[in-house]
């Protein structure tokens, strides 16, 4: 076997794909070289082992560690199914790991987290001192006894040291919280919890049920568990979130520069960086740290009130005058967003807030509360280590200080959207100041510098161009990452995807009952065609439920909806064998989510999914536009909106046929993904938008005429076995 193919110990299956096989040499010799790889592959195709296999092998070759992390539930088990199939070819040690927040026996927040860790530890740390004072005062004592003064007077001293450390065990005992399940990882033996942990790939609800069992922290003991490790599947946030990651790699036992990282779903990677990086402060907790400067007794107080107090009036005036007569009624759970940006100068929260300060200068009463709220925060920390508090006190102090000092610095900076959004609850309508990061390049490309090397896949990474831009990846190198694209490897035989020629689906549009009663019938001929089981992809949740209640069919309707567990009804939906699953194609099962054969046989896509153009998605326009060189907003428009549109699309497709064996039909119902109209239709034509291998296999048919294209397809797979319905 060749070094390029001695990474093939650990594929677990009989023999890779030929296009698998390919990505997997060239992500081999791409890092042997430290180079970044972007790899697109077609879903069903392989890609996590194309990446995994190579990447494990270098990684055991040159001393380093690799880490796969996604966004997706669904891929997380996929991963740890690929994993346990290859340590039972090649064993690897793998931990699977999850936050705290999921994990944690007794339900406490982070900061009493840290709190209980700290006083668990040092109480530990001084019974083994006291253990080790005991034993030499003993080994003292026996040589005193044997007539040597200097162990004598040595016993002395360590006589009072005993004593002293003694009192502070037993304070440590009485006074201060301890977490229980901690104190019994520090105390006893877990050299069975850990070789039970490495002979397979646990879950993280396997540690958890382990340790409830064993009085044990799962979490803790998963921590203590990853260094040395092969191979740690993780969330995003792990990566992603800068504080988080020092602390994982610390974890890891690892410097950045020794981590190859894995990025699944990697088109998803722009928006979970935005996310972490985006800042909030809301109403009730500026109202909250006014009553907590109420409480305290310091010379500090007064400018910290000043600061605070100036921001929490300047927000509700901003968004007070923004609501026009009615809307305040209106207004329900989500977040809406009321524009507070200027083109020229500052946004007018900033300039409510410096009319409503009234001080001897912001800056030097934000400092004073800067520092009063790190004192306050220490003396919490202190409260609860000794006992004094059930509960670790957060400061709201800190918090909104904190956030004032970063709005006044950070609001005008390039790539960052100041927006006010308002809500109501049971308690009536507050507001919150945002921080909106519009460029997540800021986040991703330190990340992509830091690491040895990093493999980003996904079934939708193209243009290959836009995702290198957006994210910075492979930017400290002259020839940039490598690319690889593989489309669709299966039978071309096995699969049609149907460009249907129905009137675009505008928003404007939509409530036209013309339009309605064409993408009705589409959809009627669609799921009466289909031998099994159909997936209706829609722009929204709405446009989902408009269609559910208009459809007249033989087969079994189900309705997803925001808020409501997708998986539950994923599996009632497959375990049906003529159904239709009517969903949001921004919703969770557009993506990582398989439909192999009898599960799914045509998905339908009904209108171009394109996200709310808001104020908030102008300003991401607008800082592509800029950060990219495009003075007419064209690259704005295409890196903000279209290419991000058609890859939820694109998604959508993939969802049907997933192997070889496999087979099924993909509809597209809007004029904008024809062939024919994309000439007309000039910009508002998404068909040039796609992969070219991709629009080749675009069939352009009328509305009509569906029913019997599907009809011819399906009866060539011999679909069914008791003759085709009448079209």
């Amino acid at each position: 076997m060749s070094e390029t193919a001695s990474f093939l110990r650990y594929f677990p299956y009989e023999a890779p794909y030929d296009h698998q096989h390919e990505a997997m040499d060239r992500i081999h010799d791409a890092l042997g070289e430290g180079r970044d790889v972007l790899f697109e592959g077609a879903c069903g195709t392989g890609k996590t082992l194309a990446s995994l296999v190579p990447a494990l092998e270098y990684a055991d070759r040159e001393d380093k560690t690799v880490v796969i992390t996604t966004n997706v539930h669904q891929q997380t088990r996929q991963f740890i199914e690929e994993a346990r199939a290859i340590t039972r070819q090649e064993p690897i040690r793998t931990v699977v790991f999850r936050g705290k927040g999921s994990m944690c026996h007794i339900d406490v927040g982070y900061e009493e987290c840290q709190a209980l860790r700290d006083t668990t530890r040092e109480l530990v740390d001084q019974e083994a001192e006291l253990a080790d004072l005991e034993r030499r005062q003993e080994e003292l004592l026996d040589a005193a006894q044997d007539g040597n003064e200097q162990a004598a007077e040595a016993r002395s001293s360590v006589m009072d040291e005993l004593e002293t450390v003694e009192e502070g065990v037993e304070a440590l005992r009485e006074e201060a919280t301890i977490c229980d399940r901690y104190y019994a990882n520090l105390t006893e033996d877990t050299d069975e919890f850990y070789a039970w942990l490495y002979e397979d790939v646990r879950t993280p609800d396997d540690v958890y049920e382990y340790a409830e069992r064993a009085g044990f922290c799962g979490y803790e003991l998963l921590k203590e568990g990853m260094e040395g490790v092969d191979l740690v599947v993780c969330n995003y946030h792990h990566l992603l979130d800068p504080t988080i990651r020092e602390q994982f790699f610390r974890w890891l036992g690892r410097d950045p520069e020794d981590v190859v990282a894995v990025f699944d779903e990697a088109h998803n990677v722009e928006d979970a960086a935005r996310d972490h990086a985006t800042r909030t402060l809301t109403e009730t907790t500026l109202d909250s740290a006014l009553e907590e400067l109420d409480e305290v007794e310091d010379y500090r107080v007064e400018a910290a009130e000043r600061v605070v107090s100036a921001f929490r009036e300047a927000l509700g005036e901003v968004y007070d005058e923004a609501l026009g007569f009615g809307e305040r009624e209106t207004l329900g759970d989500d977040w809406a967003d009321v524009t507070v940006d200027n083109d020229e100068g500052r946004d007018d929260l900033t300039l409510a807030f410096l009319d409503a300060y009234e001080g001897p200068g912001y800056k030097q009463d934000l400092e004073a509360a800067l520092n009063l709220g790190s004192t306050l925060d220490r003396k919490y920390q202190e409260q609860y280590k000794e006992g004094e508090t059930t509960s670790r006190k957060e400061c709201r102090v800190l918090q909104a200080a904190g956030f004032v000092e970063e709005w006044m610095d950070e609001s005008k900076a390039a790539g960052t959207y100041p927006v006010v959004s308002v809500r109501r609850d049971e308690t009536g309508v507050y507001g919150r100041a945002e921080l909106y990061t519009c460029i997540p390049r800021q986040v991703t490309e330190p990340l992509f510098e830091e690491l040895y090397a990093s493999v980003l896949m996904s079934a939708t990474l193209r243009p290959f161009d836009v995702t290198e831009d957006v994210l910075g990846v492979g930017a400290d190198r002259e020839d940039g990452p490598v690319t690889m694209a593989f489309g669709e490897q299966f039978p071309p035989e096995r699969r049609r995807t149907y460009a249907v020629d129905a009137p675009a689906l505008f928003a404007s549009q939509r409530d036209d009952p013309g339009v309605q009663e064409t993408v009705t019938e589409v959809l009627s001929d669609a799921v009466r065609m289909t031998p099994g089981n159909t997936l209706a992809f829609f722009p929204s949740y709405s446009e989902a439920e408009r269609y559910y209640h208009r459809l007249e069919t033989e087969a079994t309707p189900y309705l997803d909806r925001p808020g409501v567990r997708a998986q539950e009804l994923k599996e009632e939906f497959v375990d049906d064998d003529d159904a239709v699953l009517f969903t949001s194609l921004w919703g969770t099962l557009t993506e990582g989510v398989s439909y192999d054969d009898d599960d799914a046989r045509t998905v339908v896509v009904v209108g171009v999914p394109y996200p709310h153009l808001d104020d908030r998605m102008e300003a991401v326009q607008g800082a592509y536009a800029t950060a990219f060189g495009d003075d007419d907003g064209e690259k704005g428009w295409e890196y903000a909106v279209e290419v991000p549109t058609v890859r939820k699309t694109r998604q959508a497709l993939g969802r049907v046929v997933r192997s070889p064996e496999d087979f099924g039909a993909r509809v597209l119902v809007d004029e904008r993904y024809t062939q024919s109209q994309a000439r007309e239709l000039g910009d508002y034509s998404v068909y040039p938008t796609f992969p070219e291998e991709e629009r080749t296999e675009h069939i352009d048919v009328n509305p009509g005429k569906l029913k019997y294209a599907m009809l011819n397809f399906y009866a060539d797979m011999d679909a069914w076995p008791e003759g085709p319905p009448t079209p």
